[in-house]
């Protein structure tokens, strides 16, 4: 069955906060203020079901509740499988941890060489700026450091991580996040990239987002006027459901798009949200009308806890299949496994490749019809030095 709202953007106004006035309801600052972070505040907007309600009395050991007014708004209230509300409220499994899962999964603190940057790649690092965000996904890699509900004790320390930049020429590209950058203000990350901006060997800032999905007001004129000041600028935001794609999404993306801001969305494979093909592919379409082109989407990491929300891998890359082929090879994102350990981002595509030996490769195209493409060039030339091993593995 096609998404049922695949046709329209899902908007709700200000539901619940009608009574509140426009400008309010606007203001990033007062969605910030006035984000849910109790048991007691939900239980005023819901009924819980037994196992969030247990849940959210264990949130602040494991990882802080906080939704802003405008995400809550996209929770189907009625629907105890709802896939918003799946994502932000948590729920009592959390508290049990699986032999596999870990509280640093993707090998962060091993590969930090001074507190707030991670260098795990040989031209880049992430610069971890703060540890709080708008609201709390139930599946964050990083639950063990933001919100600070497990006492990490991360504190950011910008000299020190500015300084191993600029004392490492090798580094050529800069991605902020944390926590989320956004939640900064507008002087903090102009004096940020601009700082990053003097170094001579950085020619790439990305931003790790998402707050456009959580509190889209964020996206002011004097946010993007600093954006413009530094630009070029990339930016990764966070969309895992169609239902997320809002009016005032696809307005602070378009802010964004027309500051020079390009844009790409990371998604997270998640059970019962979007291990569906249909859904998303109305996810990829709607990010592609929003301006923003399908990036990655990972499988989700072993996060302690996590188990309720991991799809199968072999789920990923059955949706992978179905979307090669059957739909722009702009809206197909890169199916990945950030590998446990700390291994880094490891691709998870499905097998085209039939057959490889000396005068061809054979392969299968989305229908499953085979293919053959001659490997010698001509002249004859003995050209195909590549490893036939690993390629077929």
């Amino acid at each position: 069955m096609p998404y049922e709202e695949d046709r329209k953007y899902w908007y709700d106004g200000q539901g619940l906060w009608d009574h509140v006035p426009e400008d309010d309801w606007k203001s990033w600052t007062w969605q910030l203020r006035n984000r849910i972070t109790s048991l007691e505040q939900l239980e005023q907007y819901m009924e819980l079901t037994p196992d969030e309600r247990e849940g959210c009395l264990f949130a602040n050991k494991k990882l802080a509740l906080a939704i802003t007014p405008y995400f809550f708004n996209l929770i189907d209230r009625n629907d105890p499988n709802c896939p918003i509300r799946k994502q932000v409220i948590p729920r009592v499994c959390e508290m049990t941890t699986n032999a596999e899962e870990m509280l640093d999964p993707v090998g962060e603190d091993s590969h930090s060489p001074v507190p707030g940057i991670v260098h795990r790649y040989p031209d880049r690092v992430l610069f971890l700026v703060t540890d709080r965000c708008a609201a709390y996904c139930r599946y964050c890699t990083r639950s063990r450091l933001v919100s600070n509900a497990q006492d990490y004790n991360f504190h950011p320390q910008y000299e020190a991580g500015l300084k191993y930049i600029e004392e490492h020429p090798e580094v050529r590209d800069v991605l902020l996040s944390g926590g989320d950058p956004l939640l900064l203000s507008d002087s903090k990350l102009d004096y940020l990239l601009g700082r990053l901006r003097e170094i001579d060997h950085v020619e790439f800032i990305r931003i790790g987002s998402r707050i456009p999905v959580f509190m889209p007001q964020r996206i002011t004129e004097g946010l993007c006027d600093v954006f413009r000041k530094h630009g070029p600028l990339w930016m990764s935001i966070h969309v895992n459901h169609p239902r997320e794609c809002t009016q005032e999404l696809k307005d602070a993306c378009e802010r964004l798009s027309f500051s020079g801001v390009p844009l790409g969305n990371q998604s997270v494979l998640l059970k019962g949200v979007n291990d569906d093909v249909e859904v998303m592919k109305a996810l990829i379409h709607r990010l592609l009308r929003m301006r923003v082109r399908p990036y990655y989407l990972y499988q989700c990491d072993l996060i302690t806890g996590s188990s309720h929300l991991r799809a199968n891998v072999c789920k990923g890359i059955e949706i992978m299949k179905q979307l090669r082929g059957h739909t722009t090879g702009y809206a197909v994102p890169q199916f990945v496994i950030d590998a446990p350990g700390g291994g880094g981002k490891v691709p998870m595509n499905p097998q085209y490749i039939t057959k490889l030996d000396e005068e061809a490769i054979h392969f299968k195209n989305f229908e499953g019809n085979l293919y053959r493409y001659p490997l010698k060039t001509y002249p004859v030339e003995d050209d195909c030095r590549c490893n036939k091993e690993e390629i077929l593995l």
